[in-house]
């Protein structure tokens, strides 16, 4: 049989072992009195709309353009850049990741005509004629489809 003293002391261990718990990792480990560590927030989602690959490849060409006339020094140079500087002003607003994606995009045409063309030759002038051409094409189908 228990004693009356035993019994006494089960519900303070009860409750004991109960603070240990809610207390948690803190209290056992010494009552060391560290503040709870916050929780990382998630960045929020990305945001995507329907024309974001047409959008993207838009500004590939955008530096591809802007590569190959600064190359052959053809005038209004700054132009693509400057439009994709608008185009990264009014399409991403506060949405970083579409941003980052855009610019990489533009960074990588840019990069594409870097690595191969050095000089303004006949074949960077088409290539440059050729990308003006589709990036007209693309900003037509992009502002005729989704465009307000």
């Amino acid at each position: 049989m228990l004693s009356i003293s035993t019994m006494s002391m089960i519900p303070v261990r009860r409750v004991f072992l109960l603070l240990l718990v809610l207390a948690g990792p803190t209290m056992a480990q010494g009552g060391k009195n560290t503040p709870p560590q916050q929780e990382e927030i998630a960045p929020p989602p990305a945001v995507t709309v329907p024309y974001d690959d047409k959008l993207a490849r838009l500004a590939e060409v955008l530096g591809s353009v802007h590569y190959l006339r600064t190359l052959c020094k053809a005038a209004g140079g700054d132009e693509w850049r400057n439009g994709m500087q608008q185009l990264l002003d009014s399409e991403t607003g506060g949405e970083q990741q579409r941003r980052e994606k855009l610019t990489a995009a533009f960074n990588r045409g840019y990069r594409a005509f870097a690595s191969v063309y050095t000089d303004c030759t006949v074949a960077a002038i088409v290539a440059e004629e050729r990308y003006r051409n589709e990036g007209a094409t693309l900003a037509t189908e992009i502002t005729s489809r989704f465009g307000n």
